[in-house]
């Protein structure tokens, strides 16, 4: 089995063109994405053995799905085929001060239905190293969150790992249980944590009042919020926290923090202009931290590698961070102009 796994949901990904709004014209673009699926993908491409873990129907859709992450090398072998669909989530493009939007449509899709015990964790986990899961998966059925508690449990138990993505999505938490109710419990086997400030107050409840929208933001706020998260949850050894000043839809900056037993790091600040696809960002920073942490002795080297791959990412069409290791390295080194190489 692969080094690294990733356990979620792929989605079939529907677009309207350009920056259309939804069904201003009758055309559609049609991809596949979905927060663990974009790590494996990005993991793959920095040349790491990757697999996704997941439930797809046994229909054309679902082969489609799987066409699409064995091209980029990712080990498929352990998607349970079963269940009626595929999810499927709806992209409107946002541009200046109009922001995207995203509709989902994934209610009763193969991964929400499955059940603890469908998949064999001691068989998934034989060879591996790490496990990526995010806050996304438990929100979508009562299900899904007893199959990602089981596999953060199992990984525990076998010494692997665990990375993840707070992700919160306050559309889908819809079964009667609250995120902090079910990602509180889950966090508990996490070694390493990824989120932004939202994620850790939604999803978890860590209240620090951070201001996204009110200019420049306070590092000392992400300080303050890195410090409670390792201290509420002793056995995460590591917090990322992406940091996002969203001025339009087409010009942010982007940088992240990272806290650890040493202490606290910022990373170097990019100014992203002409945005061409944000969605999938925040997995490109995950996929770039984790390949950074195994990778470069310095955790500050590896946090800069996550930042830096996800700057590129907003220049990328799709969910699909398609760039290689060299392009990320390159430009952490400073070279970031843009121009053409011959």
């Amino acid at each position: 089995m692969a080094e690294y796994i990733c356990f979620g949901e792929i989605m079939l990904r529907l677009k309207s063109l350009s920056h259309e709004r939804l069904f201003q014209s009758p055309n559609l673009e049609a991809t596949f994405g979905g927060g663990e699926a974009n790590v494996a993908v990005s993991l793959a491409n920095f040349g790491c053995d990757a697999a996704f873990v997941s439930a797809l129907p046994d229909n054309a859709i679902g082969d489609a799905a799987i066409s699409e992450l064995r091209k980029f090398g990712v080990d498929t072998g352990h998607i349970k085929r079963t269940g009626d669909r595929v999810g499927v989530y709806f992209l409107e493009t946002g541009a200046n001060q109009r922001p995207s939007k995203v509709v989902y449509d994934r209610a009763g899709s193969s991964i929400s239905t499955t059940q603890s015990g469908d998949f064999d964790w001691k068989e998934i986990f034989a060879g591996a190293n790490w496990l990526h899961i995010t806050g996304i998966t438990p929100a979508l059925s009562a299900s899904a969150a007893r199959l990602s508690l089981e596999a953060v449990t199992a990984a525990s138990e076998a010494g692997i790992t665990v990375s993840c993505d707070f992700n919160f999505r306050g559309k889908l938490w819809k079964y009667g249980k609250t995120a902090p109710e079910v990602m509180n419990e889950l966090v508990r086997f996490v070694d390493v944590g990824i989120a932004n400030e939202e994620d850790c107050q939604n999803s978890l409840g860590v209240e620090v009042d951070i201001d996204v929208e009110g200019g420049e933001l306070d590092t000392a706020k992400y300080e303050m919020l890195s410090a409670e998260m390792l201290q509420r949850f002793p056995r995460m050894s590591v917090i990322a926290i992406t940091m996002r000043e969203s001025l339009s839809a087409d010009r942010n900056q982007w940088s992240a923090c990272l806290r650890d037993a040493d202490g606290f790091s910022v990373s170097r600040r990019y100014e992203i202009t002409d945005i061409v696809d944000r969605v999938g960002g925040g997995d490109s920073f995950a996929a770039g931290l984790i390949h950074g942490l195994n990778t470069f002795d310095d955790r500050g080297q590896a946090l800069e590698f996550a930042v830096a791959a996800s700057c590129l990412k907003h220049s990328i069409p799709g969910d699909f961070n398609r760039v290689d290791s060299a392009e990320v390295l390159q430009l952490m080194r400073g070279k970031g102009s843009g121009r053409v190489q011959r």
